[in-house]
């Protein structure tokens, strides 16, 4: 049998990248040059000279324009954090590099914090992934499905009427031979055609063509511009359609992803969240030795996220 070659990438090792990150100092000019790439720029002003201060915890820069003071980790994921940069490096390779996701239990044993700051950590890095995410569209062929997070609640509604259950749509643009390249996956307030209209417009660009089981809501890419062209099952069910086979087949590979790393998490609340951590690392399958620093540029570009914001609820619908 052929080797696949994503389940056989060599990846980064932990030796490895514990030589490249393993002290604070190597932590902190990875940060500063993942910040800024170039130069250094004001947030301010944007000029980029400055006056470098010695003294504090982490490097700041002070303008020589604005006067404006600027720490290495102000106005990213890390700011106010009292972890050393190591371990947060630490955790973003663990995060990265886990295939089918890792839940916070397993990110405090590792990274030798308590659970409510393992639990912080994940969704902060989590969040980055979900607004990395928010940056691109499928387009071309993209085939769509109706999907929920949970199941049924003992003595409560059956069906898609669950209290327990949230609708998500999922999402997968296929290569010219019908191979798979990108996906996205979102809840929304149900299966209506203004939900799918919405979504669309933030998911898909407007020269997709669409493919669906038929299901009515899903028309409503129409009104974003895209095509739209339903195959109907016919008596069989959609997921037994040969059509359908690569979403089918990313929609299982979710549930034994959420299945094998999470005991259980509040769907309503954080499912954008979770459902984004997979959707970042499938669509970067293929590089996943570049994984943790994709995943690094990203914290370092997301504006800070208090603990306070992170355990709302989700106000995406």
């Amino acid at each position: 049998m052929a080797m696949n070659r994503i389940q056989f990438q060599q990846g980064l090792s932990l030796p490895a990248f514990q030589s490249q990150f393993g002290t604070e100092e190597q932590c902190a000019d990875a940060l500063e040059a993942s910040r800024w790439p170039e130069e250094f720029r004001c947030p301010e002003c944007d000029s980029a000279n400055y006056y470098l201060l010695k003294g504090g915890k982490h490097k700041t820069f002070q303008c020589k324009c604005c006067r404006l003071q600027t720490s290495l980790i102000a106005g990213t994921l890390f700011q106010s954090t009292h972890l050393a940069l190591s371990i947060w490096f630490l955790a973003i390779y663990l995060v990265s590099q886990a295939k089918t996701g890792l839940s916070a239990l397993d990110l405090k044993r590792q990274l030798g914090v308590s659970y409510p700051t393992a639990w912080l950590i994940q969704q902060k890095l989590m969040q980055a992934m979900v607004e990395r995410n928010s940056q691109y569209k499928l387009s071309g062929n993209v085939q769509i499905d109706d999907a929920y997070l949970g199941g049924e609640l003992a003595g409560g509604k059956a069906g898609r009427g669950s209290e327990n259950k949230v609708p998500f749509v999922a999402a997968i643009s296929l290569s010219a031979e019908g191979r798979p390249l990108y996906i996205k996956m979102a809840p929304v307030p149900g299966f209506t055609r203004k939900a799918i209209v919405a979504w669309a417009n933030a998911d898909l660009s407007p020269d997709c063509i669409v493919t669906s089981d038929g299901l009515g809501c899903f028309s409503g890419v129409i009104d974003a511009g895209c095509q739209h062209q339903a195959i109907i099952a016919g008596g069989r069910k959609p997921k037994d359609l040969p059509e359908f086979n690569w979403i089918n087949t990313v929609l299982g590979n979710l549930k034994t992803s959420l299945g094998g790393a999470y005991h259980a998490f509040d769907f309503a609340k954080y499912g954008t969240r979770y459902l984004g951590a997979f959707v970042y690392r499938f669509n970067r399958r293929f590089h996943l030795e570049t994984l943790p620093l994709h995943l690094l540029v990203a914290a370092a570009t997301t504006k800070p996220c208090p603990a306070g914001w992170l355990r709302q609820a989700e106000e995406s619908f």
